[in-house]
Formats: structure tokens, C-alpha cells, sequence
């Protein structure tokens, strides 16, 4: 009689805990890769996208030893990046394109002072890409994007209001060719503006034999087709600032 009793009691437990799983609402399945939270969406990394060999990167203590020299704080005392950044007269919503952009010494200041632009850096170095974009990642900043660019190609958007270039014209080999394919991305009216280390000994800036005399600058600038705008000798103390615009298409006509 007793072992009837717990055989019976036995199956009406069993029942109940069948009812109740078949009455619990089935597991929603994993969405997206690997279970991805829809929420957050994947992170778009821009070396894959442009087909980056990433296992060959050098080392992230080798490439954070060169972006600690590029964002040395000394640098400020000559480099003068606020009141770079204020000679522009940017009135914050244009596209502001920095060519060569190395650790984004200028890319974030930018970013700042135009909250409702953007700001493209554009470097050929891919760990240099992957330092500004992991920066943006984590620091949130919305209005800077990255892109690995050619050697050959100053690689601009051709939306750019304004194209900044420091430092990087006399590492460029073919510039004259490299020069005539930005004029050639750049929208008539644009600004370019350019700057390079001075002639002379000076306590900073590449060897003697690399730097580009001012007046050979401004002749392969002119021959590529942009026009001289600006010229300010004494806003910093060991490089010419220049800045240059594409003429429209009319003018460029009459010239």
C-alpha cells in the first residue's frame, strides 16, 4: 500500500515539473556573432575594412614609444597647437581633413573645436590608425574618423572643408605627383593648409639635407594648382605656416 502511495505521489511530481517547464518561456536565442548584445553594435574596425595586414603591426610597446615622443609636452612650447588650431578661424561645423595625422596630435584638438563638423585623420602607418581609432573607441568621440592611407595617395574626402598637412610634405617621395592628385580630390574653394620645418640649424625638426625651402614649397604648391592665401612668418618659431586654397573652376580657367 505505502509503495503504491509513492509511486503515484512520485508521478504526479514529475508531472508537475514537466507542466511548469513546458509552460516557461523557451531561451531567446543568441543574436548576431558569438552572441553579440544587438545593443551594442559590432565594432567597425577600420584596418579589416580596408584590407590591413594586422598581424604584421609592430608591437604596441614599440608604436606607444613613438606616440610618447609625438605627444611629448615640450612639444607644445614650439608646435604652438592652440594657436594653430585658432588660425584657422574654423566656425565649428566644417569637415576638417588632417593628412599624416601620426598619433592625432591635432586630430582630438580639432575634434573640439568643431562639435558639429568632422574631423577625418588619415595617417599610411596603420598603427598609427589603430592608436586614434582605439581613442575613439574609448574616449567616445564622435566626429573623428579614421582611414589608412596610400603612400601615393593623399587619400582626402572629397567633402573636406579644410586639409591640414604638418610635418608631412618632405617625407612624401613623387610630392609634386602626390600634390596634384590632392588638388585633384579637393573641392574648388577649399582650404589647404601647410606646414613644414624651417631651414637652419634649429634645436628641432628632421635633418637639413630633407627639409623643403619655403619658396620650392610654395612653387610646387602653385604648380599643383592650389593658390597662396596666407603666409604667417611668426606664429611659430621653427616652421612655415601657409595656407593655400583650390581656386574654382572659373578662375582657375582665367589663370
Amino acid at each position: 500500500m505505502h509503495r503504491s502511495i509513492a509511486i503515484v505521489a512520485t508521478a504526479l511530481a514529475l508531472s508537475f515539473a514537466a507542466s511548469t517547464r513546458a509552460s516557461e518561456p523557451a531561451p531567446t536565442p543568441a543574436s548576431g556573432p558569438a552572441g553579440h548584445d544587438p545593443a551594442n553594435p559590432p565594432i567597425d574596425c577600420p584596418l579589416h575594412k580596408q584590407g590591413a595586414n594586422t598581424s604584421a603591426l609592430r608591437p604596441f610597446a614599440e608604436t606607444e614609444k613613438y606616440i610618447e615622443f609625438l605627444e611629448r609636452p615640450d612639444r607644445a612650447t614650439w608646435q604652438k597647437p592652440d594657436a594653430v588650431v585658432a588660425a584657422l578661424h574654423l566656425a565649428g561645423t566644417e569637415t576638417l581633413v588632417d593628412v599624416g595625422a601620426g598619433s592625432g596630435y591635432f586630430t582630438f584638438r580639432f575634434a573640439k573645436v568643431l562639435p558639429k563638423g568632422k574631423v577625418v585623420a588619415t595617417d599610411v602607418e596603420p598603427e598609427m590608425i589603430r592608436h586614434i581609432h582605439h581613442k575613439v573607441l574609448t574616449e567616445r568621440i564622435p566626429n573623428v574618423k579614421v582611414v589608412l592611407a596610400d603612400p601615393k595617395d593623399p587619400s582626402v574626402d572629397p567633402a573636406a572643408d579644410v586639409v591640414f598637412v604638418c610635418d608631412v610634405i618632405h617625407h612624401v617621395d613623387g610630392r609634386e605627383a602626390w600634390l596634384r592628385k590632392l588638388a585633384t580630390e579637393m573641392k574648388p574653394g577649399a582650404r589647404l593648409v601647410v606646414i613644414e620645418f624651417k631651414e637652419g640649424k634649429l634645436p628641432e625638426g628632421p635633418p637639413e639635407a630633407v627639409k623643403i625651402p619655403k619658396a620650392k614649397l610654395v612653387s610646387m604648391l602653385e604648380g599643383a594648382g592650389f593658390s597662396l592665401q596666407e603666409d604667417h612668418p611668426k606664429l611659430l618659431p621653427y616652421q612655415t605656416f601657409l595656407t593655400f586654397t583650390k581656386p574654382s573652376k572659373s578662375k582657375s580657367a582665367a589663370r
